[in-house]
């Protein structure tokens, strides 16, 4: 169905906090799947999740579509666990006697689930634009999801298209499949490039230029290289003899912002990470008279044991007019300040906004004046300068400290005089951001920290409003596997922490039980935890804070503190927990949805406990840890054969 409502109503019913706020905008929700509660087919591999939705007509001029995906836990069952490649298809226009168009125009990547609680849900975000002239009039949406887990667990699904009405950047013309398939890599004697074969079209007599949309994620796991998954190999896409574009598919996870997950979620992948609905790659090629010949090369290679590597790849050629204007910029997000999941790792922040703005003009965009600031606190203005061809996107950073009031605030920034001209579409220069801001913390508190077996990857450190260095602890000045208390005292101010981690994965990765485990907390003198950082962090960990004297304990943000160790254990794991009171703690251990061990202890407060689990039956396991009777944790253990 489709809805028309207003800007304040889209933010507020999505919980989308970035929202375009320009006076006068018109546009559009529609939702095709709504909390559709989805699951595997493991006798097939792949089942089909098909619904209808109601897109403008032909005859409305179309400026941007945002499609919204949302995965959850589900009402009726079990979450999932396993991260599984799905797609999202349009299938058909028109109704269901039109032609199959099968166009892929997203492709997602489940994250492993097992550790997420009832409440648990993500929202991702990819533009969609270049589909507009399919998006139209009556649409069948497929979500396709694959893998083979018990139909007993499942998926959340919702999808939104947020639809800005305007005139377009470009008209499009035409959309041609270039590649849409699984294509065989390293295999001997059959290079890849005998199964992408090229592609030769004509530019169409309108066109001004031409726009490849690629998606491409790599599969398998063959001798000796672990090709497509868990192998770097590079690409180039050639127009006729020229090479247009060469990159290493290749995506590291540790900073995935969709984290902990409950499987080997911060190993590095073949360009594509669990939990992510993968941006395209956009190409666009400029145009030419004649014949044109479109070509995929791949990095030689040929795998030697276990033949399975597969390149998945979906790629399309969207031919346009003209840019419509000279002079056109658009912000797409505000990345710092934000309640955004997808910058989650980003905020909250105290300093240095950052935003992303795209040039839609005909002319090279050199320069641009922004206005930004947070509503009740007073503008600022900067001037940015460089060179964003047409279609080119850029993140910037924002000099300057990010005001807030204590709780909910809004950030606002307008783009003004692209090039020193009028922008000949303004409706969607300006934008807005809902954020938190920072935690309080007092003027003295104390930093504990546990390192692991190799803390020569960690480096802590604060940095002050002037980007000051006011607190460090080096790799050199620790060892393995120790327990280390600093005391800080810092002026009035704001602040931020930063934890890197040179391996991506953390003071704690289930699957290294070799590296030992760390944590890390923030306490008061009377040790009662202010923050207590996630071990299981990948690449890092980032707070922004306000150091003030009247600092109060927030009593309303609980700060229990939760560690198993091993969480890979052919017979022993430990739990190292501490709780703000005295309380009766609860330990369970599930399998396959069935209780198979508890364990219950009253009036505890803080330290280890120690479980043998020789009992149980090898396999995957799940610890959910109870407070006076409330799930307050839960993570996956593997108890090994």
């Amino acid at each position: 169905m489709v809805k028309v409502i207003s800007i304040l109503s889209f933010c507020y019913l999505f919980f989308v906090p970035i929202c375009l706020f320009s006076k006068g905008i018109s546009r559009n929700v529609i939702r095709s799947h709504d909390r559709v509660t989805i699951n595997t087919d493991a006798s097939e591999g792949i089942k089909s999740f098909s619904s209808w939705a109601v897109f403008p007509n032909r005859d409305t001029d179309v400026r941007n579509i945002t499609m919204f995906l949302t995965l959850g836990h589900p009402d009726t069952m079990d979450i999932a666990h396993w991260d599984y490649l799905d797609f999202i298809y349009l299938r058909r226009v028109g109704g269901k006697n039109a032609d199959s168009l099968n166009v892929e125009i997203g492709r997602m990547i489940t994250p492993y689930g097992s550790s997420f609680k009832n409440d648990w849900s993500f929202t991702w975000e990819v533009d969609v634009t270049d589909f507009a002239m399919f998006l139209r009039d009556s649409v069948e949406i497929d979500y396709l999801h694959s893998g083979y887990e018990p139909e007993e667990l499942g998926w959340s699904l919702t999808i939104e298209f947020d639809i800005l009405f305007g005139p377009p950047v470009a008209l499009p013309i035409s959309i041609s499949e270039v590649y849409l398939g699984k294509y065989p890599y390293g295999r001997s004697g059959d290079p890849i490039e005998n199964h992408l074969k090229p592609y030769s079209f004509a530019f169409n007599d309108k066109a001004a230029f031409g726009r490849l949309r690629i998606q491409h994620t790599g599969h398998g796991a063959d001798r000796p290289s672990y090709c497509s998954e868990f192998c770097s190999r590079w690409r180039e896409v050639w127009i006729n003899n020229d090479v247009i574009d060469r990159r290493d598919l290749w995506k590291e996870c540790g900073a995935n912002p969709l984290y902990p997950q409950g499987g080997t979620w911060v190993y590095d992948r073949g360009y594509w990470c669990p939990g992510e609905l993968q941006d395209p790659d956009i190409i666009d090629i400029p145009y030419y008279q004649g014949e044109q010949v479109i070509r995929f090369k791949m990095e030689p290679y040929e795998a030697e044991e276990n033949i399975q590597a597969e390149e998945v790849i979906g790629a399309y050629l969207i031919q346009y007019a003209s840019p419509t204007h000279k002079h056109d910029v658009t912000i797409e997000k505000i990345l710092v300040p934000s309640d955004n999941q997808l910058y989650s790792r980003l905020n909250p922040a105290s300093f240095t906004p950052q935003i992303q703005f795209k040039n839609n003009g005909s002319e090279a965009l050199r320069r641009l004046r922004i206005s930004y600031g947070v509503a009740g606190f007073k503008k600022r203005t900067y001037t940015w300068q460089g060179l964003l061809n047409h279609g080119e996107s850029i993140v910037i950073s924002l000099p300057g400290e990010v005001d807030f009031k204590k709780g909910l605030n809004v950030f606002e920034v307008f783009l003004d005089a692209p090039n020193g001209k009028k922008d000949e579409w303004v409706l969607d220069n300006s934008m807005k951001s809902e954020f938190t801001s920072p935690k309080e913390l007092p003027l003295n508190f104390l930093i504990r920290y546990k390192t692991n077996n190799h803390p020569e990857e960690n480096l802590l450190y604060i940095l002050d409003s002037k980007k000051d260095t006011v607190y460090h602890r080096k790799p050199e000045s620790v060892s393995p596997n120790s327990i280390y208390s600093d005391t800080l005292s810092l002026k009035p101010g704001k602040y931020e922490f930063y934890l890197t981690d040179s391996a991506g994965d953390g003071l704690e990765f289930w699957a290294k039980p070799q590296s030992g485990y760390g944590y890390l907390r923030f306490l008061d003198f009377s040790r009662n935890i202010l923050h207590n950082f996630i071990s299981d962090c990948g690449s890092g960990q980032f707070l922004a804070f306000h150091a003030t004297a009247n600092a109060m304990l927030d009593l309303s943000d609980t700060q229990n503190a939760f560690f198993l160790y091993p969480r890979r254990t052919k017979r022993n794991i430990e739990l190292d927990a501490w709780l703000v009171n005295e309380s009766i703690l609860e330990v369970r251990f599930i399998a396959d949805g069935e209780l198979m061990a508890r364990h219950i202890f009253n009036q505890f407060k803080e330290g280890v406990v120690n479980f043998d689990l020789g009992m149980l039956n090898p396999g995957r396991y799940i610890v959910e840890i109870y407070v006076d009777g409330v799930l307050m944790h839960r993570n996956r253990i593997n108890r090994d054969a």
